[in-house]
């Protein structure tokens, strides 16, 4: 049954004003996911307007009361894991497994928010003027505006607002047009748990409306901060609107993250964790791992393990018990058809999968890839995976960072301190040693660098970018002045 997702603004649940709606198509079955509200810019403004009405108050709540509401917001959410999960998979093809994990980390960030209301600290620091007091002091930025994207929906559209809340701002979430009802549910239980009016607005909008939707929020004089996570082409783009206008942007943005299997690594490990890493969502993850970095003297035992591993994968039906289920649409699933063919085309023996059924693609392994091919250096974002054969680590760490990217990034050795000297010198916000691309944990700083783009997430480095830092002073009113 088709559901109907209304706009918050200031508290209540609104129709566009024109009118007009859009639907999500579901990208298995081809039906009508949902079908959403297509905000106008009238709609954006009076979000805007919303939000900074809210700001005063909401932002002079005690930390106490933030903290009780981010906390219950967390358990409605947990409580509504089926409804999450049915949204995902019907909105973004995603399996339901990846949905209610979805849930659960995304509650997690909620607690961790909710932690922090306490920790918005500042410092007393040496002045040289006598008698004077001087201060660094944190406070809520103003109205923040989060764009989130669709791939791991309630973990990026929850992360987009929930530490700006917790420091004291007001929050217009724009909904990805892939996934308004995921979106518009994450705000519902903020609101049942206690969320003033105001205090967060959601705004969906058909996806030709999307630029100018953007931009107006960008560029209205209210809206103070701005994240956005999704591609480094939107980032771009996000980055300049913010920049002619002046506001702090979180940009999280698109990766290319190596694994690199050392010669002395534990092969089970690596396979285990690269496959993780690779076909976790599809392949739809920032932190996706791109490229499989291998030492030639362990390569053919890694790439015959991996290969048996992704051979075993099932993929279909989102709604079944498989590993890999739809792509968000048809159109990226036949880019992997793309990246496939131009790679076997230029040498690369395809070991794994290479099958698609509509938006289904199979767990797909490339050897032998090289440079010249698409694989190599484009995001995938997708099943489809290249193993490039090194001979050497200063080699490897060299096609480590031959990107534009530089957000996730592993390395398997089972001597740590090599490992730990490779890690310093990848380009990238994230590296693992031993571990898969693919990680996160509500209270690290989580980001990249390069063309992944810039700002942290997550616990105390998530404060920094959603608070302005203040120097005010105590002075000796009967201080002397020069003349």
């Amino acid at each position: 049954m088709t559901t109907t997702i209304p706009l918050l603004i200031n508290g209540s649940e609104r129709a566009a004003e024109s009118g007009r709606t859009y639907d999500r198509i579901n990208p298995y079955t081809g039906d009508v996911a949902t079908t959403a509200a297509a905000a106008s810019l009238g709609d954006a403004r009076r979000a805007i307007e919303a939000a900074a009405t809210a700001f005063p108050a909401w932002s002079k709540t005690g930390p106490g009361e933030r903290r009780k509401i981010l906390l219950k917001a967390a358990d409605i959410m947990e409580s509504k894991v089926e409804e999450f999960s049915e949204l995902v998979t019907a909105e973004t093809g995603a399996t339901g497994p990846w949905g209610a994990f979805n849930v659960m980390f995304a509650a997690s960030i909620l607690r961790e928010s909710a932690a922090m209301t306490t920790q918005i600290s500042g410092e007393v620091i040496p002045s040289d003027k006598p008698g004077s007091l001087s201060m660094g002091m944190r406070q809520a930025a103003g109205v923040c505006l989060g764009i989130a994207p669709w791939n791991a929906p309630v973990i990026l559209g929850t992360r987009a607002i929930a530490m700006p809340l917790a420091c004291g701002n007001t929050v217009i979430l724009k909904a990805s047009e892939q996934c308004p009802g995921t979106h518009r549910l994450i705000a519902q239980c903020l609101v049942d748990a206690g969320l003033p009016a105001g205090v967060i607005n959601v705004i969906t909008n058909a996806p030709e409306d999307a630029p100018g939707i953007v931009e107006h929020l960008i560029s209205d004089e209210r809206v103070r901060r701005v994240n956005f996570t999704g591609s480094t082409k939107v980032g771009r783009i996000i980055a300049e609107l913010c920049g002619r206008h002046l506001k702090p942007a979180l940009l999280e943005l698109g990766g290319k993250a190596p694994l690199i299997v050392l010669d002395d690594a534990d092969i089970d490990g690596a396979v285990n964790a690269a496959a993780f890493g690779a076909f976790a969502n599809m392949g739809q993850i920032c932190m996706s791992t791109e490229r499989l970095i291998v030492h030639e003297a362990v390569a053919d035992e890694f790439v015959a393990k991996l290969t048996a591993k992704a051979r075993s994968l099932p993929a279909g039906d989102p709604r079944g018990h498989v590993v890999l289920g739809s792509m968000i649409s048809a159109q990226a699933a036949a880019k992997m058809d793309e990246l496939t063919a131009d790679a076997i085309s230029k040498g690369a023996k395809l070991v794994a999968g290479g099958k698609r059924e509509g938006s289904v693609v199979e767990a797909t392994l490339l050897d032998g890839v090289t440079p010249d091919m698409r694989l190599y250096s484009e995001e995938s974002f997708g099943p489809v995976k290249p193993v490039i054969r090194v001979s050497s680590e200063d080699e490897a760490i060299r096609i480590a960072n031959d990107t534009e990217y530089g957000l996730s990034s592993a390395v398997f050795s089972r001597d740590i301190k090599r490992a730990l000297s490779v890690a310093g010198r990848i380009e990238s916000g994230i590296c693992h040693i031993n571990g898969p691309t693919v990680s996160d944990e509500a209270q690290m700083p989580f980001g990249g660098v390069k063309g992944s783009g810039y700002g942290r997430f997550g616990g105390k480095s998530g404060i920094a970018e959603f608070t302005e830092l203040r120097w005010i002073t105590i002075e000796d009113p009967n201080q002397h002045y020069p003349f």
